[in-house]
């Protein structure tokens, strides 16, 4: 069964940060827990964050609430293979909403970092805002 890949050994790194003010809007709240607190971009089109595992998974299952008017429209989930290139994953389309949305990825292939873009916002300048985001799937073999 699928549980989340996300642990303390995740390095995370992100596109921007609004106003470069990590404290207040800063990456880390995307896996916090909270609800009060969220990842917020700064201004420009494809908005990314990058997950770097301790060790190569297979991902099942994306997971990610947005505050709604600052969704993306179009993702792209990409994978860093044995290989060492990121290969597209997988696409999806999220709602321009604030709740909770999942995304079943079919068939992914084993990768040790994902690349997650946004490649359009429902802001018109290209603001993306994340209050959670997790990672499904088993650690590889």
């Amino acid at each position: 069964m699928a549980s989340s890949l996300i642990c303390g050994e995740v390095q995370s790194r992100v596109s921007s940060v609004l106003n470069r003010d990590v404290k207040q809007c800063g990456k880390k709240h995307m896996f916090d827990s909270n609800e009060e607190t969220c990842w917020n971009s700064d201004q420009g089109e494809h908005q990314w964050v990058i997950l770097e595992f301790p060790q190569f998974v297979k991902i099942s299952e994306l997971k990610v609430q947005f505050q709604g008017g600052f969704s993306a429209k179009t993702c792209r989930l990409e994978g860093f293979s044995k290989h060492g290139d990121f290969t597209e994953i997988a696409r999806f389309y999220p709602e321009d909403d604030n709740s909770p949305q999942s995304f079943p990825i079919q068939e992914a292939p084993v990768v040790d970092k994902v690349k997650i873009f946004f490649e359009n916002s429902a802001d018109f300048f290209g603001r993306i805002i994340i209050y959670s985001l997790d990672v499904l799937g088993d650690k590889a073999s």
